[in-house]
């Protein structure tokens, strides 16, 4: 508002252009480190704007970084589910032939060991008691 003020003061050889309301708040003496104050300011500005860029920068970096580790470790963890479907898949391949295993041996028992001993045991039971002698 200062720069604004000195700025209608300086643009106006007289001081009638002026509005009374803006007048007030202009300051009486103009202080010789006026330019020096504003350098500082200035400065003071700059410096602030500078640390806000690197803290971004910081930060930003920060986030790059976490983004490559945690997608190198969601590559790692798609890659070890890969490897366990494929171990899964085997698994239910080998356990699919073992139970097809199991059911050969199963009939092979019913048919060779089972079915003969209900054979006999029935011809047994269909002879007259006559016929044992």
């Amino acid at each position: 508002m200062i720069v604004v003020m000195m700025e209608l003061v300086a643009m106006s050889e007289h001081h009638a252009d002026i509005p009374e309301q803006v007048l007030k708040f202009v300051p009486k003496e103009w202080p010789n480190s006026y330019g020096a104050q504003v350098e500082e300011v200035g400065q003071a500005i700059v410096t602030k704007i500078q640390r806000a860029a690197d803290l971004s920068n910081e930060n930003c970096d920060r986030a790059l970084a976490l983004a490559h580790k945690l997608s190198m470790q969601l590559r790692t963890a798609e890659d070890r589910i890969s490897q366990l479907e494929a171990e899964v898949e085997l698994f239910r391949d080998r356990a699919a032939r073992a139970e097809r295993w199991l059911q050969t041996i199963q009939n092979e028992i019913e048919e060779k060991l089972i079915a003969p001993r209900s054979a006999n045991a029935a011809e047994q039971t269909t002879l007259p008691k006559d016929a044992e002698l």
